[in-house]
């Protein structure tokens, strides 16, 4: 049993945000098993366990630091479409990402360049600006993921730092509250 009302539930004109349900399983597992997704995150498809093990901090983040993800539905026809959210994961990043959320997004292919995830990040920015006491929020992007960059800055991301997330080069960005 989950607790939906730790949740906020996150409208747009055409995309629900939503907490994630047992039910999102198989899509969210799906989307994470896909080559073209995950080409410019860990470059690995992610198993069933390791989609399991995701959706379970997603809701333990909501639990514990009172942030999480969403889930991102269509309004038109309820179809699952990715997943945005804020997230503390206490990564291995040069420069640091601690003391402050870690903005990040994920669509399944279909839902590329039809501007959702813009829509969507814009929505869960608000709400951040709306709900957190933090600052500032970071995200970390594969420097080449020029989409993924694009909508971070129409969201008001800026100040755009190379670093490294483990062994790896990686783009940082960071938005004041406003």
């Amino acid at each position: 049993m989950n607790d939906a009302s730790l949740v906020p539930t996150l409208e747009t004109k055409r995309l629900l945000l939503r907490g994630h349900q047992v039910s999102d399983f198989h899509d969210s597992a799906s989307m994470w098993a896909d080559k073209e997704v995950v080409a410019h995150m860990s470059g690995v498809p992610s198993t069933h366990e390791q989609s399991w093990s995701r959706l379970l901090r997603y809701a333990g983040h909501w639990q514990l630091l009172g942030f999480g993800y969403w889930v991102v539905q269509s309004k038109a026809d309820g179809d699952f479409l990715g997943e945005v959210g804020l997230a503390d994961y206490h990564r291995d990043t040069d420069p640091t990402l601690d003391g402050r959320p870690e903005a990040g997004w994920v669509l399944r292919t279909c839902a590329h360049g039809k501007g959702y995830a813009t829509e969507a990040v814009t929505a869960m920015m608000h709400w951040a600006d709306t709900n957190l006491s933090c600052t500032h929020i970071s995200a970390m992007f594969d420097p080449a993921y020029s989409a993924s960059i694009n909508v971070a800055k129409k969201a008001g991301f800026e100040n755009e730092v190379l670093g490294r997330y483990g062994d790896q080069e990686a783009l940082f960005m960071e938005r004041s509250r406003q």
